[in-house]
């Protein structure tokens, strides 16, 4: 029989592409999604796909039934959404996280991995950032998701479920949503490349990010589910960033055309992770540049 998964978010960016990873390493792929940002497109057809909504625990409850591994990525993600809507990503950032743990716990699942997100460590001093670093979220959805991680591990504490926090960094690759106001830069650019418009830089353009392909991310996720080590069962976090940043204005001439200013934002500055504790612990490493997975996109 083929082992059964979960995963919530399965129609989003991320959660499309580890679905269809997962499919090919012949799992028995059970998607939760309520299709307000996810695609049903975007959804393997191979995996079962359930359009229910995680803050809704009696609908989600009878999936998880049989499952070895919960990967759980529903959520609303940006931070400029989460400071204009923080009562919305509230209930599903946190309130859905609950629900997903509380529904794994109760199937004894062997495995919940957190899709959390570097957005918590907020404005630091110290580059590059450290998993041992006090989180000082500088919005609701860094607070929102690093509250996630913190109820991870407090059900691994309490209810002895297995859990393991991955802390994403910039994430980008095939599938990225390209719409609407809170399109991630790279996506952002792409649309206006495309549509032969100028590519619009907020600020000076000299914030920088660790941009971090999908598919390093995908991988990131079947070796947390599949490790052993204590770290990776006790709500654990680990950084899933290239480890290396890129400014604003780099990515622009990278993809090339006019680019124009537009007033700064509020975020923070820089970011760029220490993945040193995912490659020693997880065996994993990036395998995809800036330069190459611009260049798939493109």
């Amino acid at each position: 029989m083929k082992t059964k998964v979960i995963v919530t978010g399965g129609a989003g960016f991320i959660g499309s592409n580890l679905v269809r990873e997962l499919v090919k390493k012949n799992f028995d792929v059970h998607v939760i999604d309520n299709l307000t940002a996810g695609k049903k497109e975007a959804v393997h057809p191979s995996a079962a796909l359930h359009v229910v909504d995680v803050r809704n625990l009696s609908d989600i409850d009878p999936i998880f039934v049989g499952a070895k591994y919960v990967f759980h990525l529903a959520a609303l993600p940006r931070v400029q959404y989460s400071i204009e809507h923080p009562e919305e990503t509230n209930d599903i950032n946190v309130n859905g996280t609950l629900n997903v743990l509380i529904a794994s716990q109760k199937a004894g699942v062997k495995k919940f991995v957190y899709s959390a997100s570097g957005s918590a460590y907020g404005d630091q001093e110290i580059m590059p950032l450290r998993e041992d670093l006090p989180a000082s979220p500088k919005s609701p959805y860094g607070l929102q998701k690093y509250i996630g991680e913190l109820m991870s591990r407090v059900w691994s504490e309490v209810y002895g479920l297995p859990t393991v926090s991955l802390r994403y960094f910039n994430v980008y690759g095939p599938g990225q949503s390209e719409e609407g106001a809170y399109a991630l830069v790279i996506a952002k650019f792409l649309k206006q490349k495309r549509e032969g418009t100028p590519l619009t830089i907020t600020g000076d353009g000299e914030q920088t990010r660790d941009f971090t392909s999908v598919h390093d991310v995908v991988r990131a996720n079947l070796l947390a589910a599949e490790n052993e080590n204590a770290d990776t069962k006790n709500g654990g976090v680990f950084n899933i960033g290239a480890g290396n940043n890129h400014s604003v204005n780099n990515v622009a001439k990278l993809i090339g055309g006019k680019a124009i200013h537009v007033p700064e934002r509020f975020e923070p500055k820089h970011s760029l992770a220490d993945n040193s504790k995912a490659r020693k612990i997880l065996g994993w490493e990036p395998s995809v540049s800036l330069e190459e997975g611009i260049k798939e996109l493109l």
